[in-house]
């Protein structure tokens, strides 16, 4: 089993967070998370995303012209 450490300064978002960075609705983000395409923690019946998990799915979408 994989156990992951969390450092205290993380800093977990919430879908509406995430959808406003993005500019996009938060169905989007919900659809993004259940597609696997964006990693997200469930707490309850809510999801949180880290920070770098976005900024890691950003990095991944880049699309280099040329």
């Amino acid at each position: 089993m994989t156990q992951h450490v969390t450092d205290a300064r993380t800093q977990f978002l919430t879908v509406g967070e995430v959808a406003a960075v993005l500019r996009v609705s938060t169905m989007t983000v919900y659809r993004l998370i259940n597609a696997g395409q964006l990693s997200a923690v469930r707490i309850g019946r809510s999801f949180r995303l880290r920070q770098e998990d976005l900024d890691q799915f950003l990095d991944s979408q880049v699309i280099r012209a040329g």
